[in-house]
């Protein structure tokens, strides 16, 4: 997936959906949406974005916005 294409100024705009089956990353409607395993419950599923673009994407980024929502904007660091 182009990643580059969804930064806007560093930072990425994203829906989190946690206690998925699986982990992945997929643009739908224009929008990338985050499926994580983890449950939102003590930065569990926080934890486990930061870890997915790390190893995945190999982006390092931190939360700006929407830290304890499921709206999420990244700013690439």
């Amino acid at each position: 997936m182009d990643i580059q294409r969804h930064l806007r100024n560093n930072c990425l705009a994203l829906k989190v959906i946690p206690r998925a089956k699986k982990q992945e990353l997929k643009e739908e409607n224009g929008l990338l949406k985050l499926y994580l395993k983890s449950a939102p419950e003590k930065d569990k599923a926080n934890a486990e974005l930061i870890k997915f673009f790390k190893l995945e994407l190999n982006l390092q980024v931190q939360i700006k916005k929407g830290e304890k929502s499921r709206e999420k904007v990244l700013e690439v660091v």
